[in-house]
């Protein structure tokens, strides 16, 4: 995600967001990241649409793809954006290129490969397999919105929150996210299509399994919202110092998700949620939002 641009006081190894040339400019590589974002975004919608297009045709394919495939294809497409949202604000901080124009592109991006194409694939998901459930086929739409309008929302305040402008001469003191973050609930919902897929390919049936997703998807939508803190990871860079057993830890992990995917990411991104839930049910009193909360 592209870093928010820093405070006035730091303006002499940053960009001033008081000065509408220097906000507006457009630094390549971070920029050149967010556009990659936005690209997977758009092409993880395309094979959403080409998927629900499969399932139409008598052969049972679309560009010489399954259904299955087409969705699959969404789902990596999907993690290709959210890597790239990982590299632009790494880049941007690492460089001291932070701006006012990189947040907003970065936001713009995020709707499409975070919020649209996310809620694409489940209505479509949900729609084809369990058409002999009519309350999916008069909901499954709405659920859809509902999880799009929450990721736009979310990502709107983070914007406003977060802008230098609102702060003063004040910094960031908190480094957690409130609310779960955007790209953390796309990533959700991909590892939850991946591994239903993935069961379906064995037992041939999606249809129960499908029942699983629209209240996941609401609560992970729900969270997007809520003042549930969830760590942010910025604080880690190649300084970072980290102790043998959780490096020892890190690779065991990385291991399973390149043999597991299907199961490791789903537990991953799971695991993640519920993390936070968890910490903020063990620390009563303190879900207030400060102003300057990221």
């Amino acid at each position: 995600m592209n870093s928010r641009p820093p405070f006035p006081d730091d303006l002499e190894a940053h960009e001033d967001p008081y000065n509408v040339t220097q906000a507006s400019r457009i630094y390549f590589l971070p920029n050149l990241m967010t556009a990659g974002n936005l690209f997977c975004g758009f092409v993880a919608v395309i094979h959403c649409i080409q998927a629900r297009l499969a399932e139409l045709v008598p052969t049972g394919e679309y560009m010489n793809q399954s259904s299955s495939g087409h969705y699959t294809l969404a789902v990596w497409f999907i993690f290709g954006a959210a890597a790239f949202d990982t590299l632009d604000g790494r880049l941007a901080r690492m460089g001291g290129r932070e701006s006012l124009f990189g947040a907003e592109f970065d936001s713009l991006a995020d709707v499409i490969s975070f919020g649209i194409a996310p809620a694409l694939m489940v209505f479509f998901l949900i729609l084809s397999p369990t058409q002999g459930y009519e309350i999916f086929r008069s909901i499954g739409w709405f659920l859809g919105f509902i999880y799009l309008l929450c990721a736009a929302v979310r990502l709107a305040r983070f914007n406003v929150i977060t802008n230098p402008l609102l702060h003063g001469k004040k910094k960031e003191t908190n480094k957690d996210f409130v609310g779960l973050p955007v790209p953390a609930a796309a990533a959700t919902v991909a590892s939850l299509v991946l591994f239903l897929l993935h069961l379906s390919s064995m037992d041939k049936s999606l249809r129960l399994w499908a029942l699983a997703l629209p209240p996941l998807m609401l609560l992970i939508a729900i969270l997007m919202v809520s003042t549930v803190r969830y760590p942010s990871g910025k604080n880690l860079n190649l300084q970072t110092k980290a102790r043998l057993q959780f490096l020892v830890g890190f690779v065991i992990l990385a291991g399973l998700v390149v043999l597991f995917k299907e199961y490791a990411l789903v537990c991953a991104c799971l695991g993640y949620i519920f993390y936070g839930l968890v910490r903020q049910w063990r620390r009563p009193g303190r879900s207030k939002v400060p102003a300057n909360s990221v």
